[in-house]
């Protein structure tokens, strides 16, 4: 039977956040990456949710939730994710992280650990100073609305080699939610990415490290990461295990629902 998937959303005292959530058994929340929103897991979500309580939060300040009062870390980020849990009355679950959930499913790994089961990082990728200054100032100037429209082309065109136009569209969207001041998401990872070695050291729980072999080339073709800097995860976390999606972009959770699925349903339902 078909799990509905339904929409709701959690009052802080920083604003409200956006939430999808459906399905049944044990809880798997989903952390996507900048500047996307919950949208990033709708396919997932309606594959996962027969077996899986899942839920999917919009990051503040992306996607339907709202831009907090001030500039939030890694670690505020994190504080969210647990907000919503004790909304939820949910004492434990498995979190999957996209780019920039990753690093915030990593901290929650580490500050909240007796909240978490399992870990799963998607295309987490790994930055040096030079990228994260780079990445830094790309999120501090945030997108600008021209007069002529022309930021709509730019934005498209970011994505057009790799994403069919649908989901094109769907990224365009969250886009534009964000365009008119820094991107706080973005500045979080980049304060944070060069640390993230040492932190990620004490994640103790059992972790899948999931690459898309394509997932880099958008973040190289900009100057933002290299592929000599991707070994981080397996020697922060050497008891992780390591899955390589063939042809996986960075938006394969999108476009390999299927295929992710099965890796995180393995994952998930193994050992138990």
């Amino acid at each position: 039977m078909k799990k509905t998937i339904k929409k709701a959303f959690l009052d802080t005292e920083d604003g409200q956040i956006f939430y999808r959530i459906g399905g049944e058994g044990e809880p798997l929340v989903l952390l996507h990456m900048t500047p996307r929103s919950s949208d990033e897991f709708q396919e997932l979500m309606a594959i996962l949710a027969p077996k899986y309580r899942v839920i999917a939060m919009d990051l503040m300040g992306l996607g339907n939730s709202d831009k907090p009062p001030r500039e939030y870390s890694i670690a505020d980020y994190a504080k969210t994710v647990i907000l919503l849990l004790d909304e939820l009355e949910i004492q434990k679950c498995s979190i999957l992280g996209s780019l920039t959930g990753g690093y915030i499913a990593g901290e929650v790994a580490v500050s909240y650990s007796d909240r978490l089961n399992k870990l799963i990082l998607c295309n987490t990728h790994g930055f040096d100073a030079e990228e994260a200054e780079k990445i830094g100032e790309r999120y501090r100037q945030g997108f600008t609305i021209k007069e002529d429209g022309s930021h709509l082309m730019e934005r498209w065109l970011t994505r057009s080699n790799y994403l069919e136009a649908e989901l094109n569209h769907r990224c365009l969207i969250d886009d534009l939610k964000t365009f008119g001041g820094p991107i706080y998401t973005g500045l979080a990872v980049s304060k944070y990415c060069v640390s993230a070695q040492e932190r990620f050291k004490l994640i103790q729980c059992p972790t899948l490290v999931c690459t898309g072999t394509k997932a880099l080339e958008p973040l190289e073709k900009y100057g933002l990461a290299k592929a000599e800097n991707q070994g981080w995860l397996s020697e922060a976390i050497p008891h992780s295990q390591a899955f390589e999606v063939k042809g996986g972009t960075i938006c394969m959770i999108n476009q390999m629902a299927e295929e992710i699925s099965t890796v995180v349903i393995d994952f998930l339902d193994e050992n138990k």
